[in-house]
């Protein structure tokens, strides 16, 4: 049983925090800017705690996609699934436990965010299988985790599911009010931490880049070439000025620009880790990026 839980905390990759770190500063975000503040302790709970339930049911999915390529990855090859320690039955199973926890927190918001997390979910299962059709995958991934930014705004401005099913409150909710949950400043904030992802995700792509040739795994690494570095400070940089221009006038002037010149600094360090392509600087990078988010989100939180 020991062993059991010991290979299933490996699957889901529990001794490494930042992946979902990555998912929860950006969906934190959204929910302070929403919210104008402090949130609540509910909704923090509820998309804290789902951030890592399904990142966790990702990587089960993950993993059962990428069994047979993982197998040529150096630093794949022993993951649970692909060593056949762990079934593929098995391992859809727990991913399937996973995001149906998830999908209770869910019922305790509203319709609307109900309905996006549907969206959300097909993401999510999507992207595994866009990298062998698509020579871009990390831009699949970007809006599946991103997707927590509009699912907070409508969390937030929705209402209780309730309200919506009351006719003194409006009665059902309508197309236009399913829509109306999410302003239009979610989905620009939604399509600048698609870069975000892309800057990260080419980073950890870079690792790799040799195996993923040899299997002929599509990545944004490949595709991008000799651009590869340029490419990541770019992304990077939009990332920070969509964010800056669609929250001008919501946040303090003097803390986001104190948060920019902290964000700043580290992508360019984060540059000097990956301008030589090593495997091991290119691996730092990806693993620091969660105090990039942290960064951006403190600038949210104080500047709110």
């Amino acid at each position: 049983m020991k062993n059991k839980l010991k290979l299933y905390l490996d699957l889901i990759r529990w001794n490494r925090p930042a992946g979902w770190l990555l998912l929860l500063w950006p969906s934190l975000a959204a929910l302070w800017l929403a919210a104008d503040g402090f949130p609540g302790l509910h909704l923090t709970l509820v998309f804290g705690l789902g951030t890592v339930l399904m990142r966790s049911a990702g990587c089960c999915v993950n993993d059962v996609a990428d069994r047979e390529f993982d197998l040529h990855v150096k630093r794949t090859a022993q993951r649970p699934v692909t060593s056949g320690r762990i079934g593929v039955k098995e391992a859809l199973g727990l991913g399937a436990v996973l995001a149906f926890v998830a999908f209770l927190l869910v019922l305790t918001t509203n319709l609307a965010t109900i309905v996006w997390s549907f969206v959300g979910l097909a993401l999510a299962v999507i992207y595994p299988y866009a990298k062998r059709h698509v020579s871009m995958p990390q831009a699949v991934l970007g809006v599946a985790f991103s997707f927590g930014i509009p699912m907070a705004f409508a969390a937030v401005t929705a209402g209780p599911a309730w309200e919506l099913f009351d006719p003194s409150a409006g009665g059902v909710l309508t197309p236009a009010g399913f829509w109306d949950a999410v302003p239009w400043q979610a989905w620009a904030l939604m399509v600048g931490n698609l870069f975000w992802v892309l800057a990260y995700d080419t980073e950890y792509a870079m690792v790799d880049r040799d195996d993923d040739l040899k299997i002929g795994m599509k990545t944004s690494a490949i595709t991008l070439g000799d651009w590869d570095v340029a490419a990541v400070i770019g992304f990077y940089l939009v990332w920070l000025a969509v964010w800056t221009a669609t929250l001008w006038g919501r946040v303090n002037p003097w803390v986001w620009g104190a948060m920019l010149v902290a964000a700043l600094a580290q992508v360019a360090w984060h540059h000097r880790l990956i301008k030589g392509r090593t495997r091991e600087g290119c691996f730092v990078a990806f693993r620091q990026n969660h105090w990039l988010g942290f960064t951006v989100f403190l600038g949210v939180v104080l500047g709110v």
